[in-house]
């Protein structure tokens, strides 16, 4: 019988090469974790550089604006008392100076004439004129000296009044010769200078 050919054995000792097509594929496994690194990178550090930002830059900051905030507040804490105790001395130095006024009366260098009704000159009574007003004077004592000689003054006034005419009252700064006229007259009849001007708070002609 014929003899098989056996096939030829490596020799013992000897390693079996490796395969060409695993070098390729090792390749792109590379070149993947290449790509995904900055990802990586950025999920790992994105927290570290949060907290390292908030630690050393915007926590310092804050705490600096709450210790001025707080200075502030007890700046104003402090300023306050003073400013109510100098808004309470204005009213208690008001209140003074309304007690006196009080005393002595609204403004005891002034005398008012209340509702004067006098006829026109030359309107046979069909016209009137009523009017109130405040005579003022330097003198202090203007409010007595008035009420004590009310009578004479007060047929003055009428006097003064009943000579105006319609004409009279339609004229340029009419009130303004009125006004001259009747302190005149005051202070001739007490024989002094008592009155200094008149002050009309109601004028009306019909």
């Amino acid at each position: 019988m014929a003899a098989k050919a056996e096939a030829p054995h490596a020799p013992t000792g000897t390693t079996t090469p490796p395969m060409p097509a695993a070098a390729p594929a090792a390749a792109p496994k590379a070149n993947a974790l290449a790509a995904w690194l900055p990802v990586i990178a950025a999920v790992v550090l994105a927290p570290v550089l949060s907290w390292g930002v908030a630690e050393f830059v915007l926590l310092p900051r804050m705490q600096k604006k709450l210790a001025s905030f707080k200075a502030g507040e007890v700046a104003e804490e402090h300023a306050e008392p003073a400013a109510e105790a100098k808004v309470e001395g204005g009213h208690g130095a008001k209140g003074g100076k309304e007690g006196k006024e009080g005393k002595e009366g609204a403004n005891p260098a002034t005398y008012e004439f209340q509702n004067v009704v006098v006829n026109l000159a030359g309107t046979m009574g069909t016209r009137y004129l009523k009017t109130s007003f405040i005579v003022t004077g330097s003198d202090a004592n203007i409010k007595t000296i008035f009420e004590t000689q009310k009578a004479k003054l007060t047929d003055i006034t009428l006097n003064v009044l009943s000579s105006l005419s319609l004409a009279d009252l339609e004229e340029p700064g009419a009130k303004n010769v009125l006004r001259e006229k009747l302190v005149l007259n005051y202070n001739q009849a007490l024989g002094k200078k008592v009155a200094d001007q008149v002050y009309f708070s109601d004028f009306v002609v019909q």
